[in-house]
This record gives C-alpha cells, sequence and structure tokens, in this order.
C-alpha cells in the first residue's frame, strides 16, 4: 500500500460515515502532520500502511469493518515516549472526531483503540484483529525486524542504554510470558512462532 492509497482509504471511509470532502482533506492533512513529526521512526504513515494492509486481507473476518479501520487511522495519533496515556489521548481524540457522527459506534472505537495500550485477550473479537495488525511486525523476517528494532530504539533516544535496556527487556519478557502473543487463532497458527523467536533473539541483544 503507497501513501496516496492510503489517503483513498482514509477518504473513501470518511465518505461512507458522513463527513465532507472539505472536513475530510482537513482531517487528513492533521493526521499525516501527527504520523510525519521527525520523532516518529516506526509510529509513522508507513505502520499504518502496514495495518491497513492486514485489515484488507482479513476484512471479512470483522463485525464491524468501519470501527476497526477508523481506529488504525487513530491509534497511535498521540504518541510520545515519555507518556504513559498516548493510547488514552489518542482514543478521546478519536471519538470527539466522531461527536457527531451516528454512524460508528464511539464506544466501540473507544474501546479498540484502548486494547492497542495492553494488547491483551478482549471479549470483542474486533479488538483482537486490531491488535494483531498492529503486532504484526514482531513476525517479520529477522532482517526487517532488526530494522524494526533501531526505529523504536530512535523514538526512545531520550534515553541512555542503560535505562531502556532494561526497560524494553521488560516489556519483551512480557510478550514472552503470555500464553500468547497474537490474540486471534489466524495469526497465532501463522505468525505466533516466529515472534516469539524474533522476541528471543532481540532480548540476547540487549
Amino acid at each position: 500500500i503507497l501513501i496516496m492509497n492510503l489517503k483513498e482509504i482514509y477518504k473513501k471511509l470518511l465518505l461512507e460515515i458522513g463527513f465532507t470532502l472539505n472536513e475530510i482533506n482537513t482531517l487528513w492533512l492533521d493526521l499525516e502532520k501527527a504520523y510525519s513529526k521527525k520523532s516518529r521512526y516506526y509510529h509513522n504513515l508507513t505502520h499504518l500502511e502496514e495495518m491497513v494492509f492486514w485489515f484488507t486481507k482479513y476484512k471479512e473476518q470483522l463485525q464491524q469493518p468501519k470501527e476497526v479501520l477508523f481506529s488504525i487511522f487513530y491509534h497511535d495519533y498521540v504518541y510520545k515516549v515519555t507518556r504513559k496515556d498516548n493510547e488514552l489521548k489518542s482514543a478521546e481524540y478519536a471519538i470527539a472526531l466522531l461527536k457527531s457522527n451516528h454512524q460508528l459506534n464511539k464506544q466501540k472505537v473507544f474501546d479498540h483503540i484502548l486494547a492497542t495500550q495492553l494488547h491483551q485477550h478482549n471479549e470483542n473479537e474486533d479488538s483482537n484483529w486490531l491488535i494483531d495488525f498492529d503486532l504484526k511486525i514482531l513476525s517479520k523476517d529477522w532482517e526487517d525486524y532488526k530494522i524494526y528494532c533501531q526505529q523504536i530504539r530512535k523514538e526512545y533516544k531520550i534515553y541512555p542504554d542503560f535505562l531502556y535496556n532494561p526497560g524494553r527487556k521488560k516489556a519483551l519478557e512480557h510478550f514472552l510470558e503470555n500464553k500468547n502473543i497474537y490474540q486471534t487463532q489466524e495469526f497465532r497458527t501463522f505468525f505466533e512462532a516466529k515472534a516469539r523467536e524474533n522476541i528471543q533473539k532481540e532480548i540476547a541483544t540487549l
């Protein structure tokens, strides 16, 4: 998916849920600006493209695909490495945009985005798919995974290694301690083993 395509997908979704073209153009520029900040080496438009790619692939499995797609676009809208409430702030922002929109279930959008904070199993299966799209990067080929590690490290560059490494290690170990990294059967079947292998290799480098 090219970013041009990402914009088209965004526009089509927002038109379908009742936004005007003028509103959509303004909102897209705002979204693009948020995801293109200099500090975003990983949580940027490329990350959104990848998620939209997997969304498109598994769209048929979703109960309410529009809510999931809208959540993808806004799940990292607020992203500062020094904050603990990025997901909450992103979720609040997303539903504020929908204030007079009755076509999307605001509660679902809010819950979906919040689910990307803990990446744990949810009663709502759509949230589980969203989490898996978000974590798909963990099961990439090792060379791609290494690039991802470098991008995350750059996002946290304000922290020296002696602070970053233990923190990163703890976060990674948390994934391994869970019975599953992925929340859907599909992703577990195809991607779980590779993700675990990558995480173990990264831990060894810290």
